[in-house]
């Protein structure tokens, strides 16, 4: 896991200190080792987080054994050692990096196709004068790009971007993403908060050359999906079996110290039982608990760890460490997030980074298997009585309870709407479309739209796998795998994400929906899955998500940053939105309606950017 930077401008040429003055801004992703590489009006930069051939020969940039192509790459490729078998690569490291270049040098532009894996990388050409650029399949590993007449550059943090005086004086906020924002608590590819600056589609390869770019998609989970699904149990059960071990198996390839990150759920715990069961070694196993009871799991994680005899590693964080993160959300995602669970997935990869320099993380298990509350709500919402009442049903439950004017929320929508995108919004708490057009001034009126399904597939979609495909093209790529890529980058530990091996995805978007939720149980073939490792009783309670107190925390210790950031003079300061709305939003969180704290957090994340 490591860093990468490049910058390409024959008008604007850049003094290779600053470039790497912009690619130090990325030391906390690869502090072991660096470089640069200069060809006329061409750098690229690596920083460099040694996880398989610790040697100086596998440092980066790397060039082929011709000195045709030169490289820099971040991920990492898990069947590597499969590919230098079945194309006669001559090897002069052992590394995964040389195999991706000399592959290239090989093969040229149709590799990713062959790579199970994940990664961003770039390779020079230096005969053709042009530029190569990967992003893996799910986007897994970040790629942020920056393109006008003038300059192309691209870098795995917003940061480093940023930090380049050219792009930096030509950055303009983009308004769009803030209604993604405010509708989704993070922004989705290929948009950033700049106008100027996109996110590499992931699944995607892109050549630059003569200062165009021209890019080709390799992968999209909507090609996967085939006319019949797998409705055989036993069947399904045996084969996402040898997956999963196939897949974790792959992913503890590494020269470095490792482990897992446990949870106690059902998708850390599935990962840890193969990962402990194909270990020849006492597997290593991190957890965090927290002080407040009503959030704290810790005992289900050391349950399991027990129970598969796993050398577990626990921490108890108290308030005030969690709180001491707060700033940190704003500097390490460089651009408006507002998942608070950031902060506890940071915890564990500070506890964890102290022991090891690689884990394996569960993240995928929910979208893929059907995990979360709202697949039950699209089903709920596309039944045709349910759908042509809604209002009257939204206007009932708002005259309830908390919880039912929260429920209340989801039945209150537009008929243009993306049913997808408004059910993720409420479940999570953020702003619906028309809430935001009540709260914002003449800046935000354009509603945020998805451009999703209803693309053309081999068989009729049911709305909870509509749903799950919003998830895995939305919320997985662009707040799951940001958030946990971050918050252990931050800390320089690489985390392996073995449910979303590109053959597991295929698989589940295949397995029929009965086998995902069958007599009310979620994720029921995963968890048949995990009794075979570990006793049924364990996982007898209900689904809980890596949360901190947070409203709590906005009512006590974090007041202070409502009065900072969404006063009456830091909203006109920043001009998106009518105080007098801000103000009712307040009041009435603090009347007691607690439902709204995640719409406060997210503005006052977003207002806090803004203001910086």
């Amino acid at each position: 896991m490591c860093g990468i930077l490049g910058y390409i401008s024959e008008k604007y040429p850049l003094d290779q200190s600053i470039f790497r003055q912009a690619l130090n801004t990325m030391s906390h992703r690869g502090p072991d080792s660096d470089g640069v590489f200069q060809f006329n009006n061409v750098l690229l930069g690596h920083k460099r987080l040694s996880i398989i051939d610790l040697s100086n020969n596998a440092s980066q940039p790397m060039s082929s054994a011709d000195a045709r192509y030169s490289i820099v790459f971040n991920g990492e490729i898990y069947n590597f050692q499969e590919l230098v078998n079945l194309f006669n690569i001559e090897q002069r490291t052992s590394s995964d990096t040389e195999v991706v270049i000399e592959l290239f040098a090989k093969k040229g532009n149709g590799i990713p196709s062959l790579f199970n894996g994940m990664y961003a990388f770039a390779i020079f050409d230096k005969q053709n004068n042009e530029l190569y650029i990967a992003r893996d399949r799910m986007g897994i590993k970040p790629l942020f790009y920056f393109h006008d007449q003038n300059v192309f550059a691209f870098a795995s943090e917003l940061k480093a971007l940023v930090d380049i005086p050219y792009i930096s004086k030509n950055l303009t906020l983009n308004t769009n993403s803030i209604n993604s924002y405010l509708h989704l608590g993070y922004i989705p590819q290929p948009e950033t908060i700049y106008n100027n600056i996109h996110k590499f589609p992931s699944g995607h390869s892109a050549i630059f050359k003569n200062g165009t770019l021209t890019f080709s998609e390799y992968w999209n989970p909507y090609d996967l999906i085939e006319e019949k699904v797998i409705s055989d149990e036993k069947e399904a059960l045996n084969k996402l079996d040898s997956l999963l071990i196939d897949s974790v198996k792959s992913r503890m390839i590494c020269d470095v110290p490792y482990g897992t990150l446990l949870s106690g759920g059902i998708d850390s715990s599935i990962v840890t039982a193969i990962a402990s069961k194909v270990h020849t070694q006492k597997l290593k196993t991190y957890s965090i608990g927290f002080k407040d009871q009503l959030f704290n799991e810790a005992h289900f994680a050391k349950q399991v760890a027990t129970h598969l005899n796993t050398d577990h590693h626990e921490y108890f964080v108290s308030e005030k460490d969690a709180l001491e993160l707060i700033p940190d959300i704003l500097t390490q995602y460089d651009e408006p997030f507002a998942d608070s669970s950031a902060i506890p997935t940071m915890l564990v990869s500070k506890m964890a980074a102290q022991d090891v320099k690689m884990v394996l993380s569960g993240d995928g298990g929910d979208e893929l298997f059907h995990g979360y509350g709202a697949y039950k709500w699209a089903n709920r919402l596309n039944n045709p009585i349910i759908k042509s009442s809604r209002k009257l049903i939204a206007a009932g439950l708002n005259a309830g309870n908390n919880r039912q004017k929260r429920a209340s929320k989801v039945f209150d929508y537009s008929s243009d709407s993306s049913l997808e995108s408004h059910i993720f919004s409420q479940e999570q708490y953020f702003f619906s479309n028309k809430e935001i057009s009540n709260l914002s001034g003449e800046l935000l009126l354009k509603s945020t739209k998805f451009d999703l399904k209803k693309q053309i597939t081999k068989r009729r979609l049911t709305p909870a796998e509509n749903q799950a495909l919003f998830d895995i093209n939305y919320y997985l790529k662009d707040d799951l795998l940001v958030k946990v890529d971050r918050a252990s980058m931050k800390y320089s530990l690489e985390v392996r994400v073995p449910l979303l091996d590109y053959r597991i995805i295929a698989f589940a978007l295949n397995l029929s929906p009965d086998l995902k939720i069958k007599n009310g149980t979620q994720k029921y073939l995963l968890k048949q899955l995990l009794y075979k490792y570990c006793p049924q009783e364990y996982f007898n309670r209900p689904k809980k998500g890596f949360a901190i107190p947070l409203n709590k925390w906005l009512k006590t210790d974090l007041q202070y940053l409502i009065s900072e950031n969404l006063s009456e003079t830091a909203i006109n300061k920043t001009g998106l939105f009518k105080t007098a709305e801000i103000n009712k939003l307040i009041t009435n969180y603090k009347n007691g309606k607690d439902f709204l704290y995640n719409r406060i957090w997210n503005l006052i994340l977003l207002q806090k950017f803004l203001l910086k």
